[in-house]
């Protein structure tokens, strides 16, 4: 059986075949209400396209040849970009048009430069990857399809049941059908319950009003995909849906409803081995980026080389089920103090796995996603200028709605779940290393000295579960942790705060309270931590005390074992894992690693492989040089999966199908 044909089979089963209920890898240290299984985030298996429909060599002008090869090309065949540098006066789009893969011959020869890109729907990007409904805007309030959902609330549930349209700007009941990426929302709680608490008005729980990451009042949602609908003409329907349901707090209470596009998400197109330079796009705002996955399922960046975008390097504005992998993004283009690496703007189940992220303030962002993952990632040098010695740490929840995201096996400086614009709940992250301190910036050498926390868990973040990191700087990070006694404790000041290795549930930045709304003396609670290592204290924990094993609902029982996995995700060590210059161990980071090549925290946590990458590509002559050591001329195919001879590195094998 042919490749095109194995992946079509492939397709249809994901459509119509449940996922098993199965053993995660983390049973036995997480229960299952404050975790699901990441196993089937992302695009799930990447085809490697081989039947060329175009090949374009390098010109200036408009970019209607790429975009018209792109529309007219056969399903799973691939638009190949020659060698050189191609200067483009708009944007790539693909519009409604799926599986097809933009490629070119590699991030260090084939070179897109762009000075304007496309509008995407209004929310503009140099390249838009797009469904072509331009009337669909949850953000805005005006979603094409708004159904009532009166069943199927319990976690897990697969089965919905939608009673009719009750909204929409098109009201058009036919767009439900087998394959639509369909949206689950509610209403936001509108007190303190004490428990999950989903809000993002200013000044009751937030620093800002909500980002409009969904719609208006509803920033809890969950995006799944129709694998089989049955009903009337005007309703009520059945829905099975994938994954199923995620949170536990859906209620009649808070107006369930469904929203969805008239039109299909985009699948299955990919970009691969090329480099795009957004230097001198003439797009910007809060809205720009550089490459925008508009309503789309399943689609994947490969090997890419993103330099200075406008706002987002990636961004999935509405989107599911889509991986970025194996590339390398630098810089920002505008003042660097808001720009971001890779951003899910109202999604679900996105994965961002062995990347490198260099010179921009924010890195991995989560704003609205619920079931994300990132992975293996590596940061350096996050170049906030609006004030050089705050820091901004690498891995962040930043909007309502954030829901269920596992963070693994990262390097970088840090993880935040802030309440800027709102609120989340059971986020895990397993097996970083964070140092909690910037080295780059800052009045003075070694790094900067503001919120400088392996950690920090603002309030009405709840349910975290951080198991297995190796945290802080020695001799930088004094302090353990610091949680507020009451709502209205000023906290500790400054120099007890940004030395310490843990702050959790204040309402303000640097362990103070904000002022106009309470510190949360819940968020303390209900955070479990297992297994960590910290600098502090020079050695892992393994603290019962820091199990809520008491708390109702959502508690966690004790563990009788103190033997964690490999990973919560994969099923075994990656095949990119190993480099030319050396194949970290497996898991490169944790309790139970020794010996390990970074200094400081007791021999629990290697380089990655990302890290490696970064560390001995070749510097690119072509570009100014950042604060640390210049822009990389970068190529995955030079730095991973040494084992294949240096031929193209398979994708991570993130998704797992068990045919019952």
């Amino acid at each position: 059986m042919g490749r095109k044909r194995l992946f079509f089979l492939w397709l249809a089963v994901l459509m119509v075949i449940p996922y098993c209920v199965r053993a995660q890898a983390w049973s036995g240290v997480l229960i299952p209400a404050r975790a699901i299984d990441w196993s089937a985030a992302g695009a799930g298996p990447i085809p490697n396209r081989t039947a060329v429909c175009s090949t374009i060599a390098p010109y200036s002008g408009s970019a209607a040849t790429i975009n018209s090869a792109i529309a007219s090309c056969l399903s799973g065949q691939v638009v190949q970009l020659q060698a050189g540098t191609f200067a483009l006066s708009s944007g790539i789009v693909f519009r409604n048009k799926n599986n097809v893969t933009l490629r070119g011959a590699g991030p260090d020869q084939t070179f897109v430069v762009f000075t304007n890109g496309d509008a995407c729907g209004g929310n503009q990007a140099d390249v838009c990857i797009d469904n072509g409904d331009n009337n669909d805007c949850a953000g805005c309030g005006s979603p094409a399809n708004v159904g009532s959902w009166t069943g199927g609330y319990a976690p897990s549930s697969t089965t919905i049941t939608i009673g009719g349209i009750v909204g929409g700007t098109t009201g058009n009941s036919a767009a439900l059908v087998v394959g639509q990426m369909v949206f689950l929302d509610q209403t936001d709680d509108t007190s303190d319950t004490g428990q999950v608490y989903v809000c993002q008005t200013q000044d009751v729980c937030s620093q800002q009003p909500g980002s409009q990451n969904g719609r208006p009042g509803r920033g809890q949602q969950q995006a799944v995909r129709v694998t089989a609908i049955s009903g009337t003409a005007s309703g009520p329907w059945t829905a099975t849906i994938s994954p199923g349901v995620y949170m536990p707090n859906i209620s009649s209470g808070h107006n369930p409803q469904v929203w969805w596009s008239s039109v299909q998400p985009i699948t299955r197109d990919g970009i691969e081995d090329l480099s795009f330079d957004h230097t001198t796009t003439a797009l910007n705002g809060g809205q720009a980026a550089g490459i925008r996955i508009r309503n789309g399922y399943g689609n994947w960046v490969s090997n890419v080389r993103d330099i200075n975008s406008p706002h987002e390097h990636v961004i999935f504005y509405q989107a599911a089920h889509n991986t970025v992998q194996n590339s390398y993004f630098y810089g920002s283009s505008g003042t660097g103090s808001s720009n971001y690496g890779t951003d899910t703007y109202n999604g679900s189940d996105n994965v961002v796995i062995n990347n490198i992220f260099q010179h921009m303030p924010t890195t991995m962002q989560q704003e609205g996603c619920s079931g994300c993952v990132d992975a293996y990632n590596f940061t350096v040098d996050q170049n906030y200028t609006a004030d050089p010695q705050w820091q901004i740490n690498s891995s962040r929840h930043h909007s309502v709605g954030d829901a269920f995201i596992l963070h693994e096996g990262n390097v970088g400086n840090g993880y935040m779940a802030d309440d800027v614009h709102g609120t989340s709940n059971f986020a895990t992250s397993f097996r970083n290393y964070w140092n909690g301190r910037e080295a780059l910036g800052g009045s003075a050498p070694p790094g900067k000295t503001e919120q400088t926390n392996p950690v920090v868990i603002f309030a009405y973040s709840r349910y975290q579960n951080l198991i297995g990191n190796v945290l802080g700087t020695a001799g930088y990070h004094t302090n353990y942790e610091t949680h507020p006694s009451s709502t209205k404790d000023a906290g500790p000041g400054n120099t007890t705060s940004n030395h310490s290795i843990y702050t959790i549930g204040w309402s303000g930045d640097q362990s103070t309270y904000y002022g106009t709304f309470p510190n949360d003396t819940v968020a303390y609670g209900t955070t479990m931590r297992w297994g960590n290592y910290d600098t502090v204290n020079a050695a892992v924990r393994w603290v019962a005390a820091e199990v809520p094993s008491s708390l109702s609902p959502y508690g966690n029982a004790l563990q009788a074992s103190q033997t964690l996995p490999a990973s919560f995700f994969l099923p075994a060590q990656p095949n990119w894992w190993a480099t030319p210059w050396s194949t970290p161990p497996w898991p490169a980071i944790g309790p139970e690693v020794a010996g390990g090549n970074i200094a400081g925290v007791g021999g629990h946590a290697n380089n990655i492989p990302a890290q490696l990458c970064y560390v001995n590509s070749a510097i690119d002559p072509n570009y100014p040089g950042a604060a640390d050591r210049g822009m990389l001329l970068f190529n995955a195919n030079a730095c991973y999966g040494a084992s294949t001879g240096g031929t193209r590195p398979a994708p991570p094998t993130n998704l797992t199908l068990v045919v019952q």
